[in-house]
């Protein structure tokens, strides 16, 4: 990084507050920007559209990238946890794995928390919403298996979701 800056090692150091900072930039530069969900439709095909995006981005982001980033998620994420922490000017200053987890859980937060989605699916736990979701592309990536069909996966995790979730009918 401090190459790809072209500055100093110093300057490049003091940039940074702390060892999660400079990670974090880094992570930036090498973990894509999530997907942005749909802004219309229904909550089925948004929640597919969104699933399906992660897919692709499950499938094309080499596995130690991917393996680096779920080891900093760690463990204790809460809905609270991205709001606690603010700087003195106001700057957020998350930790690596909040700042990952947000990055990545806010697009599914805008499609479950619409009104549709909440009367459809009620009050979602977005760590289990999480695990149905993705859990299947994220082992079929682990599985390394080249015939994996991720929009197979996909489809099936957001109609499996909704099936069991459902308040309606």
């Amino acid at each position: 990084m401090i190459g790809a800056a072209d500055v100093s090692r110093a300057t490049f150091y003091r940039h940074f507050a702390g060892t999660t900072e400079l990670v974090a930039a880094a992570f930036a530069v090498v973990i894509p920007p999530a997907p942005t969900p749909p802004a219309s439709g229904s909550v089925r095909a948004r929640l597919t559209e969104l699933v399906l995006s992660q897919a692709r981005l499950i499938a094309d982001v080499p596995a130690t990238t991917t393996v680096l980033a779920w080891l900093s998620l760690g463990v204790d994420l809460d809905a609270g946890s991205l709001d606690r922490v603010r700087g003195a000017e106001g700057t957020e200053m998350l930790t690596l794995r909040e700042r990952v987890a947000d990055q990545f859980l806010r697009p599914f937060d805008e499609v479950l928390s619409t009104p549709d989605a909440v009367d459809l699916l009620g009050d979602v736990d977005r760590t289990v919403a999480m695990a149905l979701l993705i859990g299947p592309l994220a082992m079929g990536r682990l599985s390394t298996l080249p015939s994996f069909d991720y929009d197979a996966a996909a489809r099936a995790a957001v109609d499996g979701f909704i099936a069991t979730h459902s308040r309606v009918g």
